[in-house]
């Protein structure tokens, strides 16, 4: 009883070093890609030796890294309920969770993921998730009949990419950036009725 009272609080302290190391490691690559496992270190306000004994090589904790912002991204879609929530809702709430984990682990996100099977599951779910959602948006009405889903979601995520690239230093409000992003997708751009071509 007494062990494992005693043994808690590393296994706590542990997960918030190997927190630190990992967002200290988004920092200080998101500014400078080439930097070492020394800087790393340094921001995350640890010793070199405590960055090397829980990753065997910069190698590691960029795979790490990656797994890491790979479990926000699913967490980010997986709760904003998008197979039980009414589809808009869900559609702005899961735009808006991933634009906070686009912009917060940025480097992390646009790096490949490792081959890692827990990432690669992550990372289909997401898929199968979006899939779903915007099946139900289709049938609810918010998707125009006949839309080409396959396209819609592509558009989707090119959307979101932008918003989390190319926001202004003043665009911080991420609420906004999601409005932007799902008012751009289902309304578009152009005045109704401006469509090229006979009807």
């Amino acid at each position: 009883m007494d062990r494992k009272s005693q043994q808690r609080p590393l296994r706590a302290d542990a997960e918030r070093t190997v927190r630190a190391i990992l967002e200290a490691a988004e920092r200080v690559l998101s500014a400078n890609p080439a930097a070492t496992m020394e800087q790393i270190a340094e921001a995350a306000g640890v010793a070199r030796t405590t960055v090397h004994r829980r990753f065997t090589s910069r190698e590691a904790l960029v795979d790490a890294l990656t797994a890491w912002a790979t479990r926000q991204f699913h967490e980010a879609v997986t709760s904003a309920h998008p197979d039980s929530a009414p589809p808009l809702v869900a559609l702005y709430q899961a735009t808006a969770n991933v634009l906070r984990v686009k912009i917060g682990w940025g480097f992390a996100m646009s790096r490949t993921a490792p081959q890692d099977p827990e990432v690669a599951r992550a990372h289909a779910n997401v898929l199968d998730q979006c899939h779903r959602l915007f099946q139900r948006a289709l049938d609810a009405g918010v998707l125009r009949p006949g839309t080409d889903l396959a396209w819609a979601r592509r558009v989707y995520y090119a959307l979101i990419h932008e918003a989390a690239q190319n926001r202004s230093d003043d665009a911080d409000d991420v609420d906004e950036l999601a409005t932007l992003v799902v008012d751009t997708l289902l309304r578009g751009m152009g005045q109704p009725g401006s469509v090229l071509g006979p009807r």
